[in-house]
């Protein structure tokens, strides 16, 4: 099994740039937990799926071997710059992006100066690859891909590593309800849109903690629409994808609002 360690974890920048408010200090510190998880798994490469690397023609794949700048999140910019610097498993991301194309998801590599990385991944790989000490192979959220599609994905990563013999850690980064709220609030008053997007969340949660996939999977439909999930909930189709489909639980880190919408750090079991 090329895969030694697996989390979800949330893509929004807040518990990063404001992590003095409380509700958000608990999410950066789960994330930091769940760091120190993947650290202890010791893999030699992070293979990282985030929501927000939009793309639309092909599946897209990061090839450049280092990536380094300064982004300026569209909506929280008023808390400050993400600077990030990735180090790229350039190997790795071409045997995933040949084996996802010979399983019939056309893909594309991507390696140019001043590439603009999304908030999710300068984030999710802040706080999972502290240091940055491991290099990281990255692929992006194809908008018509659908939840197959995005598992076929997942798998080829995998599949992919383990031909080379990499032990990886996979990240799928993105939210879980996706209710923001429109209107300026007090951070610290920060709270959930709504009594049913959190019962959804908690039941999703509370499903994955159990290690049920086949009843996850079943009801991912239903929750992405009545609670307006993050992209459909994709990042779990791609790490559900890696895993083959199967894990024995989870351990939730940490789950609270990020301005309304829900967000959680889980640590699958594998």
């Amino acid at each position: 099994m090329a895969i030694v360690a697996a989390f979800l974890v949330p893509g929004s920048p807040l518990p990063y740039v404001k992590r003095d408010n409380p509700s958000w200090g608990s999410l950066a510190e789960a994330m930091e937990a769940a760091g120190e998880a993947l650290a202890a798994a010791k893999p030699d490469t992070i293979v990282v799926y985030s929501t927000q690397w939009i793309a639309v023609l092909d599946q897209l794949w990061q090839t450049r071997p280092h990536v380094e700048g300064v982004h300026v999140d569209e909506n929280w910019h008023e808390y400050g710059d993400l600077p990030f610097d990735i180090r790229i498993d350039t190997e790795l991301a071409q045997a995933a992006m040949d084996e996802a194309t010979a399983r019939g998801i056309r893909s594309k590599g991507v390696d140019y100066d001043e590439f603009p990385v999304d908030t999710g991944t300068i984030v999710g790989t802040a706080f999972l690859n502290t240091g940055n000490e491991r290099p990281l192979v990255i692929t992006s959220n194809n908008l018509y891909h659908d939840w197959d599609m995005t598992k076929t994905i997942g798998a080829a990563a995998a599949a992919a590593a383990d031909d080379l013999g990499r032990n990886i850690a996979v990240v799928g980064i993105g939210g879980l309800s996706g209710s923001v709220f429109r209107h300026g609030i007090d951070p610290e008053q920060d709270r959930l849109a709504s009594e049913q997007d959190d019962a959804w969340n908690r039941k999703i949660l509370g499903l994955m903690e159990t290690g049920d996939a086949d009843a996850l999977e079943d009801l991912v439909p239903d929750y992405a629409r009545e609670a307006r999930v993050d992209m459909g909930f994709k990042h779990l189709a791609f790490l559900l994808g890696a895993l083959s489909g199967g894990f024995q639980g989870a351990l939730v880190h940490g789950y609270g609002p990020l301005y309304g919408s829900g967000g959680a750090v889980v640590e699958l079991r594998l």
